[in-house]
């Protein structure tokens, strides 16, 4: 047994709260080093008579560990724990400080989980388990009033560039959200809809105003209360971590310089403000000259910022906040605004746009997710691109889900693309098979899938700006089948619990394999997904305890022959099955 490779500390993603009774233990272990993990585990003040072993069973493992997991549910809410590690007849007695032979004689030594207090734990909006996300650009999703269309908007379908306007606006959604509820969304996620002067508004000009090229408060609030009529939740993006160059104080600073009295709303190196040699003599996003990096520890740009946050709730009703360059402000700013966003809506989902690991903003004081890019690149490496067989893939998705308390996967915003990258279809080199098979792992993952505007009709699009095209809404020009597809997927996601919230294990996903066998199963249902990610058909067979199955689209009745399934799977072929 390698003891080097075993890892335990007590909180983040390791020791945690799940809810106000129960508490999470995790433990790593070298991968097929140990055998059987379980928690010895009990109340510190009555040790003797409430110690017992608790098995760990295999939550996840990577290309070099196991990854252990247990659920107790202490009488008393704190909890006195070690860990016994097994291979075969090898066994250690794992303590905060050491490892023993023998059981610890006492727990001083153990690691302890003090008390759970309400107020620490971590708690995520309940409903975004079961959403399912639709993105929105909205300059480019429907002209709903061209009474307010920008100077110079170009005519519906041209060709997009960076600096380019066609008018969409927040009208035009409300005149298709019937197309919205006809696919099953129930979730919309808007790129930024306050003043700027881009196409894409990330440039902001005034925190407070809808832009008038969208419309204005009224238009907006009629819009989620129409959805809100639907069960469609909306989701507003926040851009905190710097403004546009039209904003108010960045304007009177380019004026007044070191005399203006919002100099300190932001980072200057040096006055008078300028660009030397492509840098900004002032912070930025990037180093783009026209987005001044705002100073989130000055108490006024907290204030403007955080009013900002809560105005929207309170007058629009909006449902959340997705927040663009999430982890460039400070951890202060966001404890914050959670405080401040969370009294106002304890509901409403925090997500921050971060594309790498994010375990700092995911301890229950600041975020409820992030736009899971680890996923994405998981996903896309296996299925689009051929990156890996079935056991990187696996090792991948194994290695990023155990970093992360399981409320926070459970609302993890799972997106295969967006305004920022190129589209689904158009990275599959139009292969809509291919496409299929990764929007279908998407489907039955944990977390909240999100479909980009238009890939459930078959837009394609490469990088910036040609991924930000006009909606086609000529149902002539639309891929109705692949709208079908889409509609069948969230279906079957919402009908059944276990492809959202269930357990996750790998029964098939070998080295050299293109061919991926899991299961999601929760206390209603057991779900067995075999996957083809072959460009010719395969046989895939899997062993299974249980002998009744049916195929949950087709309703086929699928039996299992000497205790195993046969499954033959066209190229890029997928077969969804359920205990019966």
């Amino acid at each position: 047994m390698l003891l080097e490779a075993v890892y335990h500390r007590p909180k983040l993603n390791w020791c945690y709260a799940y809810d106000g009774h129960t508490i999470h233990l995790r433990i790593r272990t070298k991968r097929d080093d140990v055998t059987a993990v379980s928690a010895m585990a009990g109340d510190k003040y009555i040790w003797d008579q409430s110690m017992s072993y608790v098995p760990m069973h295999k939550l996840a493992a990577d290309e070099l560990f196991d990854y252990w997991e247990c659920e107790i549910v202490p009488e008393y809410r704190r909890l006195k724990y070690g860990f016994l590690l097994e291979n075969g007849p090898e066994k250690y007695w794992m303590t905060e400080y050491d490892f023993l032979k023998q059981p610890p004689e006492n727990p001083d030594r153990l690691f302890e989980y003090p008390f759970i207090n309400p107020a620490d734990v971590f708690k995520t909006p309940e409903w975004v388990k079961d959403a399912v996300f639709y993105q929105i650009f909205p300059e480019r999703f429907a002209n709903g009033d061209p009474s307010i269309d920008p100077t110079g908007a170009l005519p519906w379908g041209g060709t997009p560039e960076r600096d380019n306007f066609f008018g969409g606006d927040l009208q035009g959604v409300i005149d298709h959200v019937d197309h919205l509820s006809k696919l099953g969304v129930n979730a919309i996620y808007f790129t930024p809809l306050f003043t700027a002067t881009t196409n894409h508004k990330y440039d902001t000009e005034d925190y407070m105003q809808i832009d008038p090229q969208f419309g204005n408060i009224e238009t907006l609030k009629k819009l989620v209360g129409i959805c809100h009529e639907r069960g469609i939740r909306v989701l507003l993006d926040a851009v905190f971590n710097h403004s546009g160059r039209t904003f108010a104080p960045f304007v009177d600073l380019q004026k007044n310089g070191e005399n203006s009295r919002y100099k300190d709303w932001f980072y200057i190196r040096e006055f008078p403000i300028a660009v030397q040699d492509g840098i900004p003599t002032y912070d930025t996003f990037a180093f783009e000259p026209l987005m001044p990096k705002l100073n989130t520890d000055n108490a006024e740009v907290k204030e403007y910022l955080l009013k900002a946050a809560a105005y929207w709730i309170e007058e629009a009703d909006i449902d959340g906040w997705r927040l663009d360059v999430a982890n460039e402000v400070d951890h202060e700013f966001w404890r914050e605004f959670r405080r401040v966003v969370k009294k106002l809506k304890p509901d409403a989902y925090i997500l921050g746009e971060i594309w790498h690991e994010s375990s700092p903003w995911l301890m229950g004081d600041q975020f409820d997710a992030v736009m899971n890019y680890p996923f994405t690149n998981a996903v896309l490496d296996f299925f689009v691109d051929g990156i890996g067989d079935a056991r990187n893939f696996a090792n991948a998705i194994g290695k990023q889900f155990s970093r992360y308390p399981r409320q926070a996967n459970e609302v993890a915003f799972n997106l295969l693309d967006s305004h920022d990258t190129a589209r689904l279809l158009t990275k599959c080199d139009g292969n809509k098979d291919k496409m299929k098979l990764a929007a279908q792992f998407q489907f039955t993952y944990t977390g909240a899938p999100c479909i980009y505007y238009g890939d459930e009709i078959g837009m394609t699009g490469g990088h910036d700006p040609d991924c930000r095209k006009c909606m086609e809404w000529d149902e002539a020009k639309q891929d109705q089948e692949l709208f079908s597809f889409y509609q069948e997927l969230i279906r079957l996601r919402l009908k059944y619990s276990a492809l959202r919230t269930g357990n996750l294990t790998f029964l098939s996903a070998e080295e050299g394999s293109a061919n991926l066998v899991y299961t999601r199963e929760d206390a209603k249902d057991k779900i067995v997904v075999f996957m083809n990610n072959a460009a010719k058909p395969q046989n895939i067979e899997v062993a299974v305890e249980e002998d009744s199955w049916e195929d949950i689209r087709s309703g086929e009745a699928i039996s299992a022959r000497l205790g195993a399934l046969n499954i033959k799977l066209p190229a890029y072929g997928c077969v969804m099955l359920r205990v019966v």
